[in-house]
């Protein structure tokens, strides 16, 4: 009999993280076991100043969970992320002070080799937003140390249980005026995926709230821009949207459409923690469009859109769920698939076959 069973319990329950931090900058460096260390979950189990010292301190202190720079000597963020998910894969948070578009979109690089997120680095002390930023982080690499295998996902999969028929279902809609999507944590990477497979003729404008940091969006654009064939934009109020055009929503606004095409940005409050929120823009397209609409879930956590997806579905819209298979994190999509507000399960090769199909009229 175990001696002390409630003890072992608790024990379990309160396992500490073990966290990497790399950084060149030793004033960062310092920074941030500061801000690390202060929360009692969190172990700072060592430092390394470039990514040639990052790999050894893998291997030797097979951390939890890596917060990654990207600009260093000798091995910079971007290859060391490459590094380590080929042969120890952790999960890694980018942690960046860059500000420009072209700087940050340099940062995404290294979610497309297999980051999970990208966070800027927190506020200094005394700055008034120095606890909501430490806060930020703190969370992050909580919520980033509980997925246990990190992996791209296969460029084709088989395993999707909702194939696509091959021609026009009798419930689908007559023509689809806007595609809207929703994405968290791995999102970047899958909406990169999705869009790069729609050729420059993809009539249908392309709505996407990706849950984002402040100050990231205009870098996550710029990323996207040379890999796709579809012109991108950051969303502007009362903007009309255009056929075949992409736009995401903006840092700190809401994203809802209007009678007229026209995109609408608001302050109104944050839905499920998050403004932008997938499923504020899925019950505006829905009151907007009715079953007029292509509505899915890509990569992320929490639940936000899964309800409103479900709206869409019982409107008529063309709905869809990004597999598991193909997720980083699960949890939007399946709180979807949970919801049955997904018509369709599919990998990202699919979804952007779906695009196509329902733009022609094919399903």
């Amino acid at each position: 009999m175990d001696p002390d069973p409630f003890s072992r319990g608790f024990q379990e329950e309160t396992r500490v993280i073990k966290v990497l931090i790399v950084e060149d900058s030793s004033t960062v460096r310092d920074f941030l076991v500061y801000v690390l260390g202060s929360d009692p979950d969190l172990k700072v189990v060592g430092t390394a100043r470039d990514g040639e010292e990052a790999l050894d301190a893998v291997r030797r202190y097979r951390p939890d969970v890596i917060t990654m720079d990207i600009h260093m000597p000798k091995m910079d963020g971007l290859e060391a992320t490459r590094r380590i998910m080929e042969t120890i894969p952790t999960p890694i948070v980018i942690v960046s002070s860059s500000r420009g578009a072209s700087e940050l979109a340099a940062t995404f690089k290294a979610i497309e080799a297999g980051a999970l997120t990208v966070l800027a680095t927190p506020k200094a002390i005394g700055h008034p937003h120095h606890a909501s930023t430490a806060k930020e982080l703190v969370q992050t690499v909580k919520l980033m140390s509980e997925i246990k295998l990190v992996r791209r996902w296969p460029r084709t999969n088989n395993g999707a249980f909702a194939l696509l028929p091959e021609t026009m279902s009798p419930s689908a809609p007559a023509r689809i005026r806007v595609v809207a999507i929703g994405a968290s944590t791995g999102g970047p990477p899958a909406i990169q995926a999705v869009l790069k497979r729609l050729s420059r003729e993809f009539p249908i404008p392309v709505l996407i709230v990706q849950h984002m940091t402040t100050s990231f969006t205009e870098g996550f654009v710029e990323w996207l821009r040379p890999s796709i064939k579809l012109p991108i934009h950051v969303a502007r109020n009362n903007e009309v949207m255009q056929p075949g055009h992409v736009y995401v929503a903006p840092d700190g606004f809401q994203m809802k459409v209007s009678y007229g095409d026209a995109i609408v940005l608001t302050t109104d409050p944050p839905e499920s923690g998050s403004r932008p929120s997938a499923s504020y823009l899925f019950r505006s397209v829905a009151e907007v469009y009715g079953g007029e609409v292509i509505a899915g879930l890509l990569s992320g956590m929490g639940r936000d859109g899964a309800q409103a997806l479900r709206l869409l579905r019982e409107k008529g819209a063309i709905t869809f769920a990004q597999d598991e298979a193909s997720s980083v994190v699960h949890g939007m999509p399946g709180e979807a698939i949970r919801l049955h507000a997904a018509m369709h399960v599919l990998s990202l090769d699919k979804i952007a076959d779906m695009f196509i199909a329902a733009a022609h009229r094919r399903i």
